[in-house]
């Protein structure tokens, strides 16, 4: 059976877990909230392995961290589509490091765009990337963890998972897809010691708008611009904060949205 280190330090009497020297693998690393993840993790001990389809960005990356920070950083491109891609991504992961701490399933795509323009091929691509490539990394990870009785499983949904609005409507029915998973994950689970977080960022400043092709749907963000928005490191210190509380507290759902200027 693997086994995981463990270091922890006290706040106020409470036990809180270190990410000194854990592993953990981030989809969609090249870019926004997983390469914001993966810095943050880096800062805190962890040594990561940086999944995405863009191998130069991917580099650039590791190279920063591991100039950083004392960790390893590890690239592994990956199609979260592809079955085999995510199985190799662990395995390539279990060749380097004693164990598979951390899957932060992370890469999604947002192609807002009213129904009556019949965008089929984006709704499917939403499908295949948002649900399908979240269910192949689950497949690909959880193994593992069940084997080293520990692990933690954090699932990146939205907003848009708990809300609908006018165009969507699709990219909401992924990401409500993904909090259910969330939540039958951590029933199914409370009991191995692999802990599940379900994360759901409200509107954040990352290149996701830029994949819109909705004419109609580019001038309605045009109308918004102006308004605040997060952070891609806010949504990292929150999934830092899930994955560092003590063994025994599963945090379940984070729901992060940015203030409004009066």
């Amino acid at each position: 059976m693997g086994y995981i280190t463990k270091v922890v330090f006290r706040i106020g009497g409470i036990n809180i877990s270190s990410l000194q020297g854990k592993t953990a693998i981030i989809t969609g690393a090249s870019s926004g909230i997983g390469e914001s993840i993966a810095q943050h993790f880096a800062m805190e001990g962890a040594n990561v392995v940086l999944a995405a389809r863009r191998k130069d960005r991917l580099e650039s990356l590791a190279q920063r961290i591991e100039s950083e920070h004392q960790v390893s950083a590890k690239i592994v491109v990956a199609d979260v589509t592809k079955q085999s891609d995510m199985e190799n991504l662990v395995e390539e992961t279990k060749k380097d490091f004693s164990s598979v701490d951390i899957f932060i399933n992370n890469a999604g795509v947002m192609l807002l765009s009213f129904l009556k323009n019949d965008k089929v091929e984006q709704w499917e691509q939403m499908v295949d990337v948002n649900i399908k490539g979240v269910l192949f990394g689950i497949h690909a990870a959880l193994p593992a963890m069940l084997e080293q009785e520990a692990g933690h499983i954090v699932n990146v949904s939205s907003v848009a998972g708990h809300e609908v609005f006018p165009s969507s409507t699709v990219y909401s029915a992924t990401k409500y897809a993904v909090k259910a998973l969330s939540m039958g994950m951590e029933k199914e689970l409370s009991r191995t010691g692999v802990r599940v977080t379900n994360v759901s960022p409200g509107a954040v400043s990352t290149e996701l708008p830029e994949h819109i092709t909705d004419e109609e749907v580019l001038s309605m963000f045009e109308d918004r611009k102006g308004r605040r928005t997060l952070e891609s490191e806010d949504i990292a210190r929150s999934v830092v904060y899930a994955v560092t509380q003590p063994s025994y507290v599963n945090v379940n759902e984070v729901i992060v949205r940015p203030m409004q200027d009066k």
